[in-house]
């Protein structure tokens, strides 16, 4: 999407003459020297085909034809020995507690691994079995990954939940694993742990990474509190060490993952070590020239399969990786004293992953800023952007508009950046190419689910189109199964349509203690693949790139018959600016769409003043002249972005209180929570219905 140029259009044509001049005497010797005619084929190239010749597949990458991959080294088929594979420096992440930040501390790989030898220790000490599972409830850290390692070395299957899950859903949790131990912070050990305690009648023992206090008074009789350090020295003992280690198998079970639970209660997701190996092996060899010169930022849930998967790609290549949190991630970040750098201007990361909710408030954080520029500027900025947009779709790269123009935003995540991955939910184009251009590197899109390790499909860093997920992993294939209902065909024309079924040694083992729900998702074909139903759909086109195009559970029938598909209006509403998150909402005996929205706040508040309406923020979202207005802007966002009449919301909510992990209405991966949103707004989906 080209940005508006408001310039004279004689100074236009003026610009645009110099910018001709300027490329005719640069381009050859930059062509020559650049290689960029070897990028140019290889992102135009076929990534892959239809194994069985049907246009509904299997498709695999082109250079897993004869068979899929499934280890990176042939002697690491567990991950136990991903760690052991290197010796290069990893960081400890340790941060002060408040607003303003020290210097990263770092621990070498051998120093992680001596650690997690003695935490695995100490837990077999402290009564912890192999093949009996484990919970971990903390916050992304550096104790994580190393508690995570000492599990996999000892075979302890490692129960994975939410910081930020509700109380009842951490003890289903709990209970349904039947865990005895658990390793916790002190920060959600106070806030959520300890009140569910007599609700998890099997735990035994609480285990906090924190190194204070040493005293834990006020727990139920029979459970002991420890800190990481003293179940360290407790591993350490040589009584201890000496114990023999019953290392996994293969197929043994490394992490059983809930969910976040945005159907209904989390489902633990049973991830064996060859289905992780096999995943990260797919999602590495997507990013060219990793090793131990990279530095990746992890601030998303480990808890979640993107970070806890982008983090052993990491680790199996030696990578650096620093903590940090979505709330001290940038200078501008919410836990950031004024005038302090963040985690990303600390660390310069050169590898980042992030979710698209992520991405769309970077994008309209930095075009809010590009609006408060004086006119010189703004157009300056215009102007490279869209010289920038053009080149970038033919292959080139620009290399004095990145110095002079867009130096100042890239320096927002460090300056360094290289790869940007984008997981979770689908990145709407506009965000895309937006960060494309400004962050000067490419942003991959990436498709995968907890039940398949996360690895699906990732778009090559060669490839700069938007709006797709790129081809199938070499540990994955794709196969379209038709949905009659939906109206999707493997004979549809121009594109192959229908759900998305992932086959592979990275499809996981099932549900946990759910048999019925496995019958359902998963199934094994004649020659002994797994596959998984995911309940999207999508199609793919003839470079064999596939394009996620609707979900199953989105697709809501109206009144009148018409199909429409909410996670599609939400995406195309989005970008609107006055937008910062959007749910939309239809019953099928209604004849048109609703929809509640968390308004931007500087826009709203601009819009209102333009109107004369004054009051606290609540009042303005509950005033009713202020919900015609956004509905009026998301209206002609709606026909700008082509939507049918029927699927453009009537009636629009404004809600004053965020969408956060914390409220419940959003996953950790902040995808929408529908059947939780529903019941928070059934008073106004009854007044915006008629109903009162």
């Amino acid at each position: 999407m080209r940005l508006k140029e408001d310039i004279n259009p004689l100074l236009l044509q003026v610009f645009r003459g110099v910018v001709w001049v300027y490329s005719l005497l640069t381009f050859l010797p930059w062509y020559l020297l650049s290689g960029v005619g070897a990028s140019l084929q290889r992102a135009k190239r076929v990534k892959a085909r239809s194994a069985s010749g049907r246009l509904a597949g299997p498709y695999r990458a082109v250079n897993v034809t004869q068979r899929l991959a499934s280890t990176l080294h042939p002697a690491c088929d567990t991950l136990d020995k991903v760690i052991s594979e290197e010796d290069e420096p990893q960081p400890n992440g340790k941060v002060f507690k408040k607003v303003i930040l020290g210097e990263y501390q770092w621990l070498s790989y051998e120093e992680a691994y001596q650690a997690a030898v003695r935490f695995g220790s100490g837990l077999a000490a402290l009564g912890q079995r192999p093949q009996y599972n484990i919970a971990i409830f903390c916050e992304t850290r550096a104790e994580w990954i190393v508690a995570a390692q000492a599990c996999f070395m000892n075979n302890f299957p490692l129960v994975t939940l939410y910081s930020t899950l509700g109380g009842p859903a951490i003890a289903h949790g709990l209970n349904e694993t039947e865990v005895t131990h658990i390793i916790t912070s002190k920060d959600l050990l106070q806030t959520r742990l300890k009140a569910i305690l007599l609700e998890v009648p099997r735990l035994q023992h609480i285990i906090v990474v924190d190194d204070k206090p040493t005293a834990w008074p006020g727990f139920p009789r029979g459970i002991m509190v420890h800190n990481m350090a003293s179940v360290q020295e407790l591993g350490a003992k040589a009584e201890n060490m000496s114990r023999p280690r019953i290392q996994p198998i293969p197929s043994s079970i490394a992490v059983i993952m809930y969910t976040s639970g945005s159907t209904g209660i989390p489902k633990g997701v049973m991830i064996s070590h060859s289905n992780l190996i096999a995943g990260i092996t797919g999602m590495a060899e997507r990013i060219p020239n990793l090793d131990e010169t990279d530095t990746y930022i992890g601030y998303l849930p480990l808890a979640h399969v993107l970070e806890l998967s982008a983090e052993l790609v990491c680790v199996s290549h030696g990578c650096r990786i620093g903590y940090s949190s979505p709330q001290t991630l940038a200078d501008q970040s919410t836990k950031i004293k004024k005038g302090s750098k963040g985690d990303t201007s600390v660390l310069k990361p050169t590898l980042m992953a992030a979710v698209p909710e992520i991405m769309d408030r970077i994008y309209k954080n930095v075009m809010t800023k590009v609006e408060e520029m004086s006119r010189l500027q703004r157009t300056l900025f215009v102007l490279a952007y869209n010289y920038k947009m053009e080149q970038i779709s033919k292959g080139y790269s620009t290399p004095l508009c990145d110095r002079l123009v867009f130096r100042k935003v890239r320096s927002l995540l460090g300056g360094r950046t290289r790869v940007l991955l984008s997981g979770g939910a689908p990145l709407s184009a506009a965000t895309q190419r937006f960060m494309n251009i400004c962050f000067c590197c490419p942003v991959g899109q990436g498709y995968g689910l907890t039940e398949t390790c996360g690895a699906g499909t990732i778009s090559e860093m060669w490839d700069y189109s938007t709006g797709r997920v790129g081809a199938p992993l070499v540990c994955s294939e794709i196969t379209l199964k038709d949905w009659e209902e939906g109206g999707y065909h493997s004979t549809d024309k121009p594109h192959p349509r229908g759900e998305i079924l992932i086959g592979g040694p990275n499809v996981t083992m099932g549900y946990y203690k759910n048999e019925s729900k496995n019958r359902e998702d998963f199934f094994v074909d004649e020659a002994g693949q797994r596959w998984f139903c995911t309940g999207d759909i999508g199609e793919f086109h003839p470079d064999g790139c596939l394009k996620i195009i609707d979900r199953k559970k989105d697709l809501v029938k109206l009144q009148a018959g018409e199909y429409v598909s909410l996670g599609k209006v939400e995406a195309v509403l989005k970008n609107c600016p006055f937008i910062d998150n959007i749910c939309a909402y239809a019953n099928s005996d209604q004849s048109y769409v609703i929809s509640f929205v968390v308004p931007n706040q500087k826009q709203l508040l601009g819009l209102a003043e333009q109107r004369g309406i004054r009051g606290s923020w609540e009042e303005i979202c509950n005033n009713p002249e202020m919900e015609r207005e956004v509905l009026r802007i998301i209206t002609e966002a709606a026909v700008g972005a082509k939507l049918e009449k029927f699927e453009i919301p009537r009636k629009v909510r404004l809600s004053a209180e965020p969408w956060t992990p914390e409220t419940g209405l959003v996953t950790d991966a902040f995808k929408l929570k529908r059947k939780e949103l529903k019941t928070h707004y059934q008073d106004d989906i009854e007044r915006m219905y008629g109903g009162k």
